[in-house]
C-alpha cells in the first residue's frame, strides 16, 4: 500500500519532502522506494521477511505497542524491552532502527508534539538543583483513568535525577517529605535550589523580595538553603527540570497502566536506574550516574532530620478550574466568576472549619468562598452569587426583548422555552433573537406566533421564519407593483356636470 501510495502522489505532482510529509515517513524511504519497479519492490518485502534481525524475536511485541500507541518514541520501546521483556545488550540505535523499520513497513506514523526549551550555562558540581512538578491522566488495570501528580528534581550539573508521585494534589508538607527524600536520594544539599512561583512555596514576589508560606518558611530556615524563584512565564530559568518532567511523562508515565500508588512509585525508581538516570544525556553525552558519583562529594551534608511535626498539616492547596471550581474530597465547589486566570497558577489555600470549607488565595488572606460541605459525593455546590455575572447578561437580553415587543405574553412564552431547550446556551439564543428583532420588526411578532403554532423551539428556526415571511411579504408587493403598471394606460371617460347631477337626482344618464 505505501508503496502505490508513493508513487500516486508522485504521479499527481507532489515533491518527495510533500509525499514524505503527508504519508508520514522520511524523504529516503520516498526517494528509494520511487526508485523501485514493482518487481524490485516486492523482492525487498520478501527479503524484509525472511531476513533475521536481532529484535525478530520481539516484533509482535512492538508492532502491539506501536499499534495500540502510535505515539510510542524507541527510546521508550527501548525502554520496555528491557522492563516487559528482560532484553539485555541490545542498543539504542539497534531500536531506533527497527522501529523505524516497522513503522515505515506497516505505515504507522508517529504522532508528535513539540515544545521549546531555553538552554542555560552549566554550573558547577554542587551548586543547583531544579524542582517541578507535574501531572497525568493515565488509564488504570480496572478500565477507568486516574490523575496523578508528580514532583521532579535534578541536580543541574550531573542531571541526575529523583521523582516522586502521589495519587492527589500537593500539600506543602508533601513538598517537604519529597524535597527531604531526594536530598537522601542525592547524598545531600545543593548550594541553591529553583522552584517556579507556586502557592505551596510562596505567597508572593515584589521586585526580588519573596514572601514564603509559613509551612515553608520554617523549612527553609532549618535548611537553609538559597531560592531561586524562577519568574511567571520562564520556562528557561529551570529548562533541566521542565526536560526532566517532559522525559518522565512521555518515556516513563506514557501508556502505562496504574495498579496502586506503591507498585507505580516502585516501577518509577526502577526505571530511574535503568533509564532516567543511566542513559546518556542527550547533550552531556555522559550518564548522569556516572558524572553524579564525582558531584556527590561537593554537595553539603544533609544535618539531622527534619521534624515533621513542626510542620502545619493542615495546608491544603487546590487549583482552581477553567470552570471555577475546586475539587475537595469528591466534590467541585464554586469560586467567583474571574477566579481562574489564564496567566496564573491558580493555587488556592483551603481550610475545613467545623461544616464549612474556607477557601483563600493564600493562609490568612482574603476571604474567597465559605461553604457547607457536602456529605454527598459527585455534586457541585455553587453559591449564587458565584454566578451572578452570567445571570445579569442573560437578564439583561431578557429585558430588551420585553422593551422591543409589545406582546409581553408572547415575549414569556419564548423565553421559557429557550431557557427549558437551551439551559446552557441561552445567552446565545437570546443574542440571536435580538438580532432578527432589530433587523425585521415588522414581521418579528407573527414569527413568534408561527414559532408556537408549529412547535418550533430554536432561535434559529425562529430567524428562519423570519426571513420567510419577509420574502413573502417583498412578493407581495412585488405583485401589487406589476398590477398597478397594468392599468396605469387606461384612462376614465370625461362626463359633464350635468350628468353627475341627473345620477344623483334618480334621472337616467
Amino acid at each position: 500500500m505505501i508503496y502505490h501510495e508513493i508513487h500516486q502522489l508522485k504521479n499527481e505532482g507532489f515533491t518527495n519532502s510533500a509525499i514524505s510529509r503527508k504519508l508520514g515517513i522520511s524523504r529516503n524511504t520516498v526517494i528509494e522506494y520511487l526508485g523501485m519497479s514493482i518487481e524490485e519492490f516486492i523482492a525487498f518485502v520478501h527479503s524484509m521477511q525472511t531476513r533475521e534481525k536481532k529484535l525478530d524475536p520481539y516484533r509482535d511485541h512492538i508492532l502491539t505497542w506501536l499499534n495500540e500507541h502510535n505515539d510510542l518514541s524507541s527510546a521508550q520501546i527501548h525502554d520496555w524491552l528491557q522492563e516487559k521483556l528482560k532484553v539485555k545488550h541490545v542498543s539504542e540505535g539497534t531500536v531506533r532502527n527497527y522501529v523505524k523499520e516497522i513503522r515505515e513497513f506497516y505505515h504507522i506514523p508517529k504522532q508528535v508534539s513539540t515544545r521549546t526549551f531555553g538552554a542555560i550555562p552549566e554550573l558547577p558540581m554542587g551548586k543547583q538543583m531544579q524542582v517541578d512538578f507535574g501531572e497525568m491522566k493515565v488509564p488504570t488495570t480496572n478500565g477507568k483513568s486516574i490523575k496523578l501528580y508528580f514532583v521532579g528534581f535534578v541536580l543541574s550539573h550531573s542531571r541526575f535525577k529523583y521523582v516522586e508521585w502521589l495519587d492527589r494534589p500537593f500539600r506543602t508538607e508533601d513538598l517537604i517529605h519529597m524535597q527531604e527524600n531526594a536530598f537522601q536520594h542525592f547524598g545531600g544539599i545543593t548550594e541553591e535550589i529553583v522552584y517556579d512561583q507556586d502557592r505551596l512555596l510562596a505567597v508572593s514576589e515584589n521586585a526580588g523580595d519573596i514572601i514564603f508560606t509559613a509551612t515553608f518558611t520554617k523549612y527553609h530556615q532549618t535548611r537553609k538553603f538559597k531560592v531561586y524563584l524562577c519568574r511567571k512565564a520562564d520556562p528557561q530559568s529551570k529548562g533541566k527540570v521542565e526536560q526532566v518532567v517532559k522525559y518522565v511523562k512521555h518515556n516513563f508515565a506514557k501508556n502505562r497502566t496504574f495498579d496502586n500508588l506503591l507498585d507505580w512509585q516502585f516501577s518509577c525508581m526502577n526505571w530511574l536506574e535503568r533509564t532516567g538516570n543511566y542513559k546518556k544525556h542527550h547533550n552531556t553525552k555522559k550518564r548522569p550516574v556516572e558524572v553524579h558519583a564525582l558531584e556527590k562529594p561537593h554537595l553539603q551534608k544533609v544535618s539531622g532530620t527534619y521534624i515533621f511535626k513542626n510542620v502545619s498539616t493542615d495546608s491544603i492547596t487546590r487549583k482552581v478550574h477553567q470552570d471555577n471550581v475546586i475539587r475537595y474530597d469528591g466534590n467541585r465547589y464554586s469560586v467567583p466568576l474571574g477566579t481562574f486566570k489564564s496567566d496564573h497558577h491558580n493555587q488556592v489555600d483551603v481550610e475545613v472549619e467545623g461544616l464549612y470549607l474556607i477557601i483563600r488565595y493564600e493562609r490568612n488572606g482574603p476571604l474567597i468562598a465559605k461553604h457547607k460541605i457536602s456529605s454527598e459525593k459527585g455534586g457541585v455546590i455553587t453559591l449564587p452569587e458565584h454566578r451572578e455575572r452570567n445571570r445579569t447578561k442573560r437578564d439583561l437580553l431578557i429585558q430588551q426583548l420585553y422593551q422591543n415587543l409589545s406582546n409581553q405574553d408572547l415575549v414569556t412564552w419564548l423565553v421559557e422555552e429557550l431557557l427549558e431547550q437551551y439551559p446552557r446556551h441561552v445567552t446565545d439564543q437570546l443574542k440571536i433573537v435580538l438580532d432578527t428583532v432589530k433587523r425585521y420588526p415588522a414581521s418579528i411578532e407573527e414569527a413568534i406566533i408561527k414559532m408556537k403554532k408549529l412547535q418550533m423551539k430554536s432561535a434559529h428556526e425562529l430567524r428562519d421564519i423570519v426571513v420567510s415571511l419577509e420574502v413573502e411579504k417583498k412578493k407581495q408587493i412585488n405583485l401589487i407593483g406589476i398590477e398597478n403598471e397594468k392599468y396605469k394606460s387606461l384612462v376614465a371617460p370625461e362626463r359633464n356636470e350635468d350628468i353627475y347631477l341627473q345620477v344623483l337626482q334618480g334621472g337616467e344618464s
